[in-house]
């Protein structure tokens, strides 16, 4: 999610992090250990392969290759109300700040620890301001499906994309790939991972993106 309010954190003081994040004061520490092990996790993943897709956003996925992506694009973590929105879970604030926000329905809904790293990444997508930030489109006024995470409804929200590059799109082919290429995952990882990917390609809606996005599944 994508939320330009202008918001500044009150909380100036931050616990800075070895990996290179600095997280806000009042983040939890619960939480920042929890997020210093799920992007972790991600970086020992050992794809036997990759797509296309994730070869063009991600790169090859080589050891260190998921942690130098997002470690170039995020730099600080927050944890507030993403703009007083209550169905929000995660969102960047700020066009070049460098910094994401995760809400209390990050941290209060359970879900696997492939699907918090989806909403990482998700948001990292978003920092990239030389691409105004990957904005999201609005879903249909009719769009049936649900937010996978709260349960919310989506229609005529800000909640889908008509590209594959975008958070949607790339969050997807990342977790595809996991699912379909990990070689060191549990059946677990690799099963949430198909899960998760299956939801988030639904929220792209231009034919020929959702296309290109399948058959790249298939390769």
């Amino acid at each position: 999610m994508r939320v330009f309010t202008g918001v500044v954190s009150l909380f100036a003081v931050v616990i800075a992090n070895a990996a290179g994040i600095e997280f806000d004061s009042n983040v939890p520490v619960s939480l920042k250990v929890q997020v210093e092990g799920d992007l972790r996790f991600l970086d020992s993943v050992r794809n036997s392969r990759v797509s296309k897709l994730h070869r063009d956003i991600f790169g090859s996925a080589k050891p260190g290759e998921y942690a130098n992506w997002f470690h170039s694009r995020v730099d600080y973590f927050g944890y507030g109300d993403c703009g007083g929105s209550s169905s929000a879970v995660a969102c960047v604030q700020g066009r070049s700040d460098r910094k994401i926000w995760v809400t209390r329905n990050y941290v209060e809904i359970e879900h696997p620890q492939v699907a918090r790293v989806m909403t990482l990444y998700h948001e990292a997508r978003h920092t990239e301001s030389d691409r105004r930030n990957w904005p999201h489109s609005r879903c249909p006024i009719f769009y049936k499906q649900k937010s996978i995470w709260t349960g919310g409804s989506l229609n005529w929200h800000f909640a889908c994309d008509r590209t594959e590059y975008g958070s949607y799109g790339s969050a997807s082919i990342l977790l595809n790939n996991v699912s379909r290429f990990c070689a060191n995952c549990s059946e677990k990882v690799r099963s949430d991972g198909a899960i998760y990917s299956n939801d988030q390609i639904r929220r792209i809606t231009k034919k020929a993106a959702f296309l290109r996005i399948q058959s790249d599944f298939k390769n």
